[in-house]
């Protein structure tokens, strides 16, 4: 099956608290005249009119999305100006970890770039709404999105549904038995294994944690003897394996739809991991419009039924022959990265001891030094 790395996954599409930063949340506004979508009912108007009113707000947008390489979303920018060609859409791709923070640190200095934020970090989403810090709205079709990938209230909502796993050359791996994790320790694939850092990225970093409770810590103690070139950036080992460089890439991104010349293991049995990457408008956000705009846009019918992975967030999406809705997959552990991400304690505890096993994490970060304020 076709796999890409996250920063395929991502270009088709999309901490530290403001208490402790000595900033205060923002009071729930008012709804301006003539608002629709706010509260309960979701947005009526079509992206044709909501473009022209973003015209009408200045046509301007910014977005702040999660991801690995200053490039992945592209692709993204390319489409949006294609159907919305007026409007002057900046797009900053980084780390959700590195995101986060920046935003909490822009509401304490009072010096907010974003619109609209397009994270990883799924904790910060509900920390924001209870500091009265997210727009509640409801884009077009946001009935139709699985409940669990959106706020009741219209706080965020994930306009796309990804996973993490493990990947292989089809034909270097040979035979007609998919691998497993379990596999990844045989001593055969010694030196063809490449992989993200688990301790660099929660994701992986889940994933990582569901092979050790499956596993077993003898399983990650051998892991670590497989010579396995990690690296920084979930794109990394989808890169490796796709550039012919090794056999297998572990904590990655892809998509299940075919296996050839790739295949991306979510076999039924052995744990991978997914969940629907959160979008929000921040409340004090200077292009609202164009932001609800951008929200509309990608939880469309269009935009949904091109997922590359054959996975929507909604429920009136059908996927791909062979496919089910991710949520029907109880090895993609859905539920349990919400749950996982929230504890941060223990998310600590999982990151160092990995740390103990596989050394600390070397090398630049993959989407470059981005600062404080990028995007203005």
């Amino acid at each position: 099956m076709t796999t890409f790395s996250r920063r395929h996954v991502l270009a088709t599409g999309a901490a530290l608290g403001v208490g402790a930063l000595g900033a205060t949340a923002t009071p729930a506004a008012a709804a301006p005249a003539g608002y629709r979508g706010a509260g309960g009912r979701e947005e009526t108007r079509t992206l044709d009119e909501l473009y022209q009113a973003a015209l009408v707000e200045g046509g301007k947008l910014v977005v702040y999305a999660g991801g690995d390489t200053p490039t992945q979303q592209d692709a993204t920018k390319a489409a949006f100006k294609d159907r919305f060609p007026e409007i002057d859409l900046t797009l900053i791709v980084d780390y959700s970890k590195y995101h986060d923070v920046r935003v909490d640190n822009q509401f304490a200095t009072d010096t907010l770039v974003p619109d609209v934020v397009q994270f990883q970090t799924l904790q910060d989403f509900d920390r924001w709404k209870q500091q009265g810090r997210l727009l509640h709205y409801k884009p077009a079709g946001f009935s139709k999105v699985y409940d669990k990938f959106k706020d009741p209230q219209g706080a965020w909502v994930a306009t796309g549904a990804l996973a993490f796993s493990f990947m292989y050359d089809t034909a270097k791996v040979g035979g007609t038995t998919p691998l497993t994790p379990r596999d990844l320790v045989d001593p055969k694939w010694k030196g063809k294994i490449a992989s993200a850092y688990p301790h660099d990225d929660d994701a992986v970093l889940y994933l990582f944690s569901l092979y050790a409770q499956k596993y077993g810590w003898d399983w990650v103690a051998k892991f670590a003897e497989q010579d396995v070139r990690f690296g920084r950036g979930s794109n990394s080992p989808g890169d490796a394996v796709f550039g012919g460089q090794k056999a297998i890439g572990v904590g990655t991104a892809g998509s299940a739809v075919s296996t050839s010349p790739v295949t991306f293991a979510i076999g039924a049995g052995h744990p991978f991991m997914a969940w629907g990457q959160r979008a929000a408008i921040l409340k004090q956000a200077r292009n609202s419009t164009a932001a609800k705009l951008f929200l509309n846009w990608q939880l469309s019918a269009e935009m949904q039924n091109g997922s590359f992975n054959g996975w929507s967030v909604r429920t009136d999406v059908t996927p791909p022959a062979g496919l089910k809705p991710i949520w029907e997959y109880p090895n993609a552990h859905v539920d349990g990265f919400p749950r996982f991400m929230a504890d941060r304690a223990a998310v600590e505890r999982w990151k160092q001891t990995f740390a103990l096993y596989f050394g600390e994490v070397k090398g630049d970060p993959t989407p470059g030094w981005l600062g404080l304020h990028p995007g203005v």
